[in-house]
């Protein structure tokens, strides 16, 4: 009865504050999860409860009074500590800021991004130059980019030909696309443990390729030095011989922008991700 009472006398602008209080928190679960930053986000909260529980249910004045000095230095070290995931932040939030402005018919980043890998890809396959273009997606691949020659360049055709050419220091390794841009290049990529592959003459660019599609959501677009043929790899899988048409038709599903939603099928999405992220 009690909770029934209580949910009776909730006004508009409390149901609105509680909702903006659990997106704040679902939010910040979602950015840091999959992250080196999850542990430590899971350590500080533990540190934390244990502290409270001494602080105000053992008079320990002393204690109190280091904890609250402490909250100040706290204050700026989060910021320092967690200072990747907060600029993640604000950079998602910027581009969705600029789908919302895109009027139909413009071309967005997403698209842009699938032109110029599907341009660059047509030129290694034409020069015979391999290459291996992974694009993140959901799952952070700051692992691997770490691994990698920072670059952190608005793509292009022409920069990704000239990280492949064969006689540069970044063409043996993956470029990785971050957004809209090259988070970096010649980054060392899992090898996937699979004993046959689909084909005799995949060398270990296709089986890294492969091997970043097992451990993450990520899209992987190789070119084969030998062959010049081009594929895709998502989730395990290849699609081979590709051209530069049918590639770019294939990286719109995988990619692509998604489709509008109504208000109803956000708040369904929104709760469906809550459900399985956390």
């Amino acid at each position: 009865m009690e909770v029934i009472w209580t949910l009776q006398s909730l006004s508009a602008t409390a149901c609105l504050d509680i909702f903006l209080v659990a997106a704040v928190i679902y939010l910040a679960l979602r950015l840091v999860r999959g992250s080196q930053a999850a542990s430590l986000l899971r350590g500080t909260i533990i540190i934390w409860l244990i502290v409270w529980v001494l602080s105000n249910f053992f008079p320990l004045v002393a204690f109190s009074w280091l904890l609250r000095s402490l909250l100040l230095s706290l204050a700026i070290a989060v910021p320092v500590i967690f200072q990747q995931e907060l600029r993640r932040a604000v950079d998602m939030v910027g581009r969705a800021g600029i789908r919302i402005l895109n009027r139909p018919g413009q071309e967005t980043d997403r698209q842009r991004v699938i032109r110029e890998i599907c341009a660059a890809s047509e030129v290694l396959s034409d020069r015979l130059h391999g290459g291996l273009i992974v694009i993140e997606r959901r799952d952070h691949l700051d692992e691997y980019i770490n691994t990698g020659i920072p670059l952190d360049s608005v793509i292009t055709a022409d920069l990704l030909t000239t990280a492949f050419w064969p006689k540069t220091e970044l063409h043996d390794g993956a470029a990785i696309v971050r957004a809209n841009r090259i988070a970096a290049a010649a980054c060392v990529l899992p090898l996937s443990a699979v004993r046959r592959m689909p084909d005799r003459s995949m060398g270990l660019r296709h089986r890294a390729a492969l091997g970043i599609s097992e451990v993450s959501d990520a899209v992987a677009v190789v070119i084969s030095e030998e062959s010049g043929h081009i594929s895709l790899v998502n989730n395990g899988r290849f699609v081979r011989r590709l051209d530069a048409k049918r590639l770019q038709t294939i990286l719109n599903e995988f990619y692509g922008e998604p489709p509008q939603e109504n208000l109803v099928q956000s708040i369904r999405t929104f709760v469906d991700e809550l459900r399985s992220g956390l």
